[in-house]
């Protein structure tokens, strides 16, 4: 038989022959860098063909050059993986197998291969063969099988049924007194007497182990025994654990797992000792069961929460006419809490029989976050918090968590105190701005994972909510101080810039008031305490943030069976508040309907606007009682009404397609209400709504705006003036105002400040001005109106651009009343030239915006104002008054540049077409376009009516014949209003 052949690449013919023919130790050296495991393999064959006496192989592998580059330890180990190899060729004829056995030999000899490597990897039939080994071939498989039999199979026998009781009775004696040993040296002599019971009496490790881990059970805090559990297999730990928890699994055990089982498998998975999946699969139920049945549990209550408020239409006459009898109306702010109570004692056995959620509770008291909040997640489905022992260790480490931000906060809060009294003001505030809040991420885990449940302890809820807010203005100041200097700050003892910080800050307190807080308000039985800590925080945010957080609020109520019936009861219970609400009950309804708002804003005020939306007449009651509101549950009412403008699926026009829907209608007017009589009412939503709608080309919301407009700055929106009226609105502002004000005073201080409420929302300080982008809309929509229009009469929309430039009418007079002076005006309104040529407006309306402007034009050089032109001389003499009025000039300050008349007439020229001013001057257009009806004509008949009115007026007063003080104190009050009036 011959030998198979190996291709050569190295070891080729010619290289085999000039080796052979070599003298000496020298031999030729390869052409070519080579492998070695390559280069080895195919030197063996040629030296068992025969071809390559084995005395060469030294010079040959002295000469050749590897590309790998191997050590003599390498090369040993790949001739004898390659020798091994060939040798299990059961095929290889006799005379190459024997000279293989001869290499091998030869290898050992030469020291090229340890003695052991062959050993190692060759069979004992090859090491008998080569004379490697002085045992016989079946001799040394016997006893490799004996060997391997003694060290894997043979095991140490216990005396366990005839054991001696002396080596227990001192081991439980030495771990019961394990205790005194605190030192280190007192720990290690326990330890060692321990090892010394174990061998001197033979104990089972696996026994003594379980014993420990019993003692450690029943001494918790001995810290000792975290020092003896590592001298045993760390795998038995988990499996002794789980025989324990299966014990408690028989049928015939009927006392609970002890607490001290848990404590003992949390410290042993927060040291690392075991894993936690290793002993939650010993755990029962399992997550699949349990979960199956809370479903079923969570549907029944679900069903009941859904039941409150529903009319039972099988009812009897009686029955149905329960709700409907005359008397004291009452609330029930604990339903909801009742029934979690019912739910929560009804679940007691579920703690018991759930060893995964005994587990958890131990995790909560040993203080590992990082298992517990594993479990609290796996287990998320079974709703774990509801249970008050995992409820209340979760409360603990929220307050050991923030523990030291909230003596900051408070510290600072007490030094701020301090120096409003005047002590140390300056250092005071100082210190109370320079300390550094910074939360963990892991409190924010807590708060998502307490969610609504943190309701139970109020005091706590108010703590977090002071926590986060000297967290977050911890992080403004912080970027403040950044902006101050030039140079970019980092965090004490971070490497993070303050203003990723504060980005992260703001998204970390908008989680926990999302998933925490605000559900948890829902819960608390009408404490505006809460509710205005709440605020506290919520006031930081845009109000973009705040009402995102109220858009997803509720938006996992329909899950949770404890927060739907809260909802559904505050729903039940704002129903019958409001059918029995009106003005001689004011006081007692108004009082409950805020402590139904306090606990569940959202849902009561839904329901009282739906209410509005329905009957107009409710509007003025509901407005008096919402006096009892907080700030937090008027900014949640602004955004339930932008909420009902935004919903889609109603019709904002009646079928006649002319008139106002009567929920629009309604809603508008309950807003104006609202807003005139409560100043802390936030308008800059609403407005932002208006704008983007407008941009939208909707414009039919702009009834809010005339409602705004006419109820807290008293410009009235009339479309049907009487003669009377419409002479008077020719006359001078008083008179104007006298006509149309009906009653209301210039100088009310209520209506002074509702008006600069108004201005200041739309023109605030430090947040975008609205006021402009909102009037340059209306004007652009009242043009949009009539190209977009899709009505199908040619009526439909004339009364849409009739109610938009109305809006405008009104919005302007507004403006020019309120933005005082005359001056800060002109700063507020873009040029005529931009009016007409950037945002493209009519002439009429550029003219109409710009109107109170074109008065501050005055001659250059002079103070006085001098447009339009009243001199009689200067009228007469045309050169004259065309030269003045070139001279005329609008000075708007030292960083805008001033105004020419004569520029303003050049962008007059562009609004007509040039043919136009043949035959008519941009003066005279200009002019007609910036005076004023009362520039015009003066109703001298409307003034002495009005005039004669109010000396009627005194007459009667000093005719009246009640002499008391306090008619005497009004009589005189009244005789200077109208005197006052004579005046002006």
């Amino acid at each position: 038989m011959s030998l198979l052949s190996v291709e050569c690449v190295y070891v080729t013919e010619d290289l085999v022959r000039e080796w052979k023919s070599a003298a000496g130790s020298s031999v030729a050296k390869p052409p070519d860098p080579a492998h070695a495991l390559r280069f080895l393999y195919e030197l063996c064959w040629t030296m068992v063909r025969g071809e390559l006496p084995f005395q060469k192989c030294k010079p040959v592998l002295d000469s050749v050059e590897f590309l790998d580059r191997p050590t003599k330890e390498e090369l040993g180990s790949g001739f004898a993986d390659i020798i091994s190899q060939m040798a299990l060729d059961l095929t290889l004829p006799g005379e190459f197998r024997a000279r293989l056995t001869k290499l091998a030999k030869w290898l050992v000899d030469c020291s090229l291969v340890p003695l052991r490597l062959f050993q190692e990897r060759c069979e004992e039939e090859f090491l008998w063969e080569a004379e490697l080994i002085k045992i016989k071939a079946q001799e040394l498989k016997n006893k490799e099988v004996r060997v391997n039999t003694r060290l894997l199979y043979q095991q140490t026998k216990f005396n366990l049924l005839r054991e001696e009781s002396e080596g227990y009775a001192k081991l439980v004696t030495q771990l019961c007194q394990v205790s005194d040993a605190s030192s280190d040296s007192a720990k290690a002599a326990t330890i060692g007497v321990i090892k010394s019971l174990i061998g001197h009496f033979d104990l089972d490790p696996n026994r003594v182990f379980d014993i420990v881990l019993e003692c450690f059970e029943l001494q918790s805090d001995a810290t000792i025994f975290l020092d003896l559990i590592p001298i045993f297999p760390k795998s038995h730990a988990s499996q002794i654990l789980g025989f324990k928890f299966q014990y408690y699994q028989r049928m015939d055990v009927k006392c609970p797992v002890p607490f001290g089982l848990y404590k003992l498998t949390a410290l042993l998975v927060r040291e690392d000792f075991i894993d936690l999946d290793s002993v939650c699969a010993h755990l029962l139920p399992k997550d699949e069961v349990a979960f199956e049945q809370h479903n079923a549990f969570s549907v029944k209550r679900l069903d009941e929460a859904n039941k409150i408020g529903r009319i039972n239409l099988a009812a009897t006459g009686k029955d149905l006419m329960e709700d409907e009898k005359p008397g004291d109306v009452t609330i029930d702010l604990f339903t909801s809490l009742d029934m979690e109570s019912e739910a929560v004692a009804e679940r007691s056995t579920e703690l018991e029989n759930n060893q995964t959620l005994g587990l958890l509770c131990g995790f909560l008291s040993v203080d590992d976050w990082c298992h517990a909040y594993t479990l609290l997640d796996r287990l998320s489905p079974l709703n774990p918090v509801a249970h008050l022992p995992i409820c209340n260790g979760l409360f603990r480490l929220i307050e050991m968590m923030m523990t030291p931000a909230y003596n900051i906060v408070r510290q600072a809060h007490t030094l701020v105190s301090s120096s409003t009294a005047g002590v140390d003001a300056m250092g005071a505030t100082e210190s109370a701005h320079n300390s550094f809040i910074d939360l963990p991420k892991e409190l924010f885990q807590m708060l998502a994972c307490a969610g609504p449940y943190l309701y139970r302890d109020t005091i706590l809820l108010q703590k977090v909510c002071r926590v986060l807010r000297g967290y977050y203005l911890s992080a403004l100041e912080l970027v403040e101080a950044g902006d101050k200097v030039s140079n970019p700050q980092f965090l004490p003892g971070q490497n993070k810039n303050p203003r990723m910080h504060l980005k992260e800050a703001r998204l970390r307190v908008e989680e926990a008031l999302g998933s925490c807080l605000l559900p948890s308000l829902q819960l608390v039985p009408a404490n505006p305490a809460v509710g205005q800590e709440i605020w506290e925080v919520m006031c930081l945010l845009p109000y973009e943030a705040r009402y995102r957080l109220y858009g997803e609020w509720e938006k996992d109520d329909e899950r949770t069976p404890m927060i739907l019936a809260a909802r559904q009861t505050a729903k039940l219970d704002t129903r019958r508040i409001l059918k029995r609400l009106a003005k001689e009950n004011l006081k007692q309804l108004g009082r409950m309907v805020a402590k139904l708002a306090h606990a569940n804003p959202l849902t009561v005020l839904r329901t009282i606007v739906h209410q509005i939306e329905a009957y107009k007449d409710m509007i003025t009651p509901v407005v008096d009682a919402f006096k009892y509101l907080t700030q937090l549950e008027y900014d949640i009412l602004e955004y339930v009404v932008i909420e009902r403008l935004a919903q889609g699926g109603r019709e904002k026009l009646k079928d006649d397609g002319l008139n106002l829907s009567d929920w629009l209608q309604s809603l508008a007017s309950f807003w104006g209400h609202l807003c005139k009589k409560y100043p802390s009412m936030e308008l800059r939503g609403l407005f932002q709504y208006l704008v983007n709608q407008l941009k939208r080309g909707q414009g039919i919301e702009l009834v809010l705006l005339q409602e705004l407009i006419q109820q807290m700055a008293n410009v009235q929106y009339t479309e049907n003036l009487t003669e009377e009226q419409l002479d008077a609105m020719a006359g001078g502002e008083t008179l104007r105002y006298q006509a149309t004000s009906f009653g209301v005073t210039r100088n009310n201080k209520a209506l002074v400040k509702s008006t600069n409420r108004l201005r200041d929302s739309l023109l605030p300080k430090d947040e975008p001005k609205l006021a402009l982008p909102l009037l340059l809309l209306i004007a652009q929509h009242r043009s949009v109106v009539l190209i977009n229009a899709e009505a199908p009469y040619i009526k439909m929309v004339s009364e849409q651009f009739d109610r938009c430039h109305g809006t405008l009418l009104q919005y302007v007079e507004f403006l020019c009343s309120a933005v005082i002076p005359a001056t800060a005006y002109a700063l507020l309104i873009p040029s005529l030239d931009d009016l007409v040529q950037l945002y493209h407006l009519d002439p009429e309306v550029a003219f109409l915006i710009y109107r109170p402007v074109m008065r501050l034009f005055k001659a250059h050089g002079s103070s006085e104002v001098c447009w339009p032109l009243d001199d009689n001389e200067t009228m007469n003499l045309e050169a004259e008054s065309e030269e003045k009025s070139c001279n005329l000039v609008l000075d708007r300050g030292r960083q805008m540049k001033p105004i020419m008349w004569s520029d303003l007439l050049g962008t007059v020229k562009s609004m007509l077409p040039a043919k136009a001013w043949n035959s008519l001057s941009p003066d005279l257009y200009a002019t007609f376009w910036g005076l004023t009806l009362y520039d015009l004509y003066v109703p001298k008949s409307r003034y002495d009516s009005e005039i004669a009115k109010q000396h009627a007026a005194l007459k009667a007063l000093e005719e009246l014949s009640d002499n008391s003080s306090s008619a005497i104190t009004k009589g005189r009050k009244r005789k200077r209003k109208f005197r006052n009036l004579l005046i002006v």
